[in-house]
């Protein structure tokens, strides 16, 4: 393996046998054996479960890798056997260098042992001498920062107390190689940020770093290349950005267009491996894109599956929401926009009792439920005064689209000033996403920007 690659995996695949019946097991285990003897065809008395199939790829020294698909397609059983805690069915791994994993929350902690214990414990598997052990305590006591817990039993840690320390014990001994499975999503936003600190140190130490993560701006800003898993086969691996791209646009596929999508992604990426090693990211990603005709990006579009998993509605109490959804200018509906322009959030139902003074909403949330915006008509203390029984509603909201790329959940209600106070609410009623631009100048979830902006350079003044 050259000098410069820190993990080579060649055709790697995981078989997994799979009984429908516990007396099927001995049944496999004996049966075909006897039937052997007595010159007997064999007889099969399991499924075979490919976890993951043929999977090539190089992680270089220093480099960020992601890896990203949906739940099932073999990220955590490709970095198991990475870690060496799982051994192929085929295939082969090389990794050079001390590796430090981060798979499960708690795995390699015995619950008995005080956290101090388990911080020795876990040095020492991974070959640390406990001198070397104690000159790094201090600073992974600091980092994990769960006070006089450390002297207690870890059985009686909260779950963010053992991603803590499990984290600090696993970053601050500077491996040659760092995985991470996810386990980072467990802790609070500061302690998150903390550890994404740690990891750009890392990395800038020359530290390889693979990193498992639904988050498609972690992947983006963390990593240079990214590899798309799909049911245990590699679907891309190249740019991070391009790689993110493609996971989403398979994540919301229709069902008619998967697979046509997963063969156009693997004939690119079989195109490119045939053409150079030493391809450069560019090109990698302007194959992909070519591959599968991208959807036109100048016009907002309706996808179909852009569908919420995560839609709550409220008990009817008096009023309906029947519908809301996004409309273009030209009163279409779209759940597909184009930053800068100009929707309008249309929701609309029905009343079935009278009303005196209403008020109407909708919300605007991120993948984590947080609200980013939210409109009211009329405005804080105006109500519209009568609602007849049997009406028909329809309240447009105008919005400009000053979101940052990504996916959003929005949902409405209808309030009153008597009782019932809620007549309806949906929650996360529709999912939209909002489309890249050609250059990003904003990152967050709102572009505020305005003109271009401006530099002066002064010369200081002589002393």
């Amino acid at each position: 393996m050259s000098s410069d690659i820190a993990i080579k995996v060649e055709n790697l695949s995981k078989r997994y046998q799979i009984y429908d019946q516990p007396r099927d097991r001995l049944k496999q285990f004996v049966l075909p054996r006897v039937r052997g003897m007595l010159g007997a065809p064999a007889t099969q008395y399991f499924r075979e479960f490919w976890a993951l199939r043929d999977v090539s790829f190089e992680v270089k020294r220093g480099e960020t890798v992601g890896i990203i698909g949906r739940n099932g397609s073999g990220k955590s059983t490709l970095l198991q056997m990475i870690c060496g805690t799982l051994n192929p069915t085929e295939g082969s791994v090389k990794a050079s260098g001390r590796i430090a994993a981060l798979l499960e929350l708690g795995s390699g902690f015995n619950p008995e042992f005080t956290g101090r214990e388990n911080v020795f414990l876990n040095a020492a598997v991974l070959g640390l001498t406990h001198e070397e052990v104690e000159a790094c305590f201090d600073d992974i006591v600091s980092f994990a920062d769960i006070g006089h817990f450390l002297d207690q039993p870890v059985k009686n840690y909260s779950s963010g107390m053992v991603v803590r320390l499990a984290f600090a014990i696993q970053a601050m001994i500077n491996p040659d190689i760092f995985v991470v499975d996810e386990a980072l999503a467990v802790g609070d936003e500061k302690f998150q940020r903390k550890c994404f600190a740690r990891l750009e140190d890392l990395k800038s130490r020359g530290t390889s770093i693979l990193f498992v993560s639904h988050s498609a701006a972690s992947i983006i800003e963390l990593c240079e290349r990214s590899l798309l898993l799909d049911s245990g086969r590699r679907i891309m691996y190249g740019a991070a950005p391009q790689s993110v791209r493609a996971y989403q646009k398979l994540l919301y596929a229709p069902r008619a267009e998967y697979e046509s999508l997963i063969e156009h992604y693997l004939a690119a990426d079989r195109s490119e491996q045939r053409d150079s090693q030493q391809v450069s990211e560019q090109t990698v990603a302007s194959v992909a894109e070519a591959a599968v005709p991208a959807p036109t990006e100048s016009v907002a579009t309706f996808d179909p599956g852009l569908v919420p998993d995560t839609t709550t509605s409220y008990p009817s109490q008096g009023a309906e929401i029947r519908s809301i959804a996004f409309r273009d200018a030209k009163g279409q509906k779209v759940n597909v926009l184009q930053p800068g322009e100009a929707y309008v959030l249309e929701m609309s139902g029905a009343f079935m009792q009278d009303f005196a003074g209403v008020y109407f909403g909708i919300h605007i949330r991120n993948i984590q439920g947080a609200v980013i915006t939210g409109q009211r008509f009329p405005e804080e203390g105006q109500y519209v005064t009568e609602a007849r029984a049997g009406t028909e509603f329809k309240v447009n909201f105008t919005f400009t689209m000053n979101l940052i790329q990504g996916a959003y959940f929005a949902g409405g209600g209808i309030w009153s000033m008597e009782e019932p106070s809620c007549a309806h609410r949906v929650l996360d009623a529709i999912m939209f996403r909002v489309a890249p631009t050609a250059k990003q100048k904003s990152f967050g979830y709102v572009d505020l920007a305005g003109s271009e902006p401006t530099l002066n350079l002064m010369e200081s003044c002589p002393a």
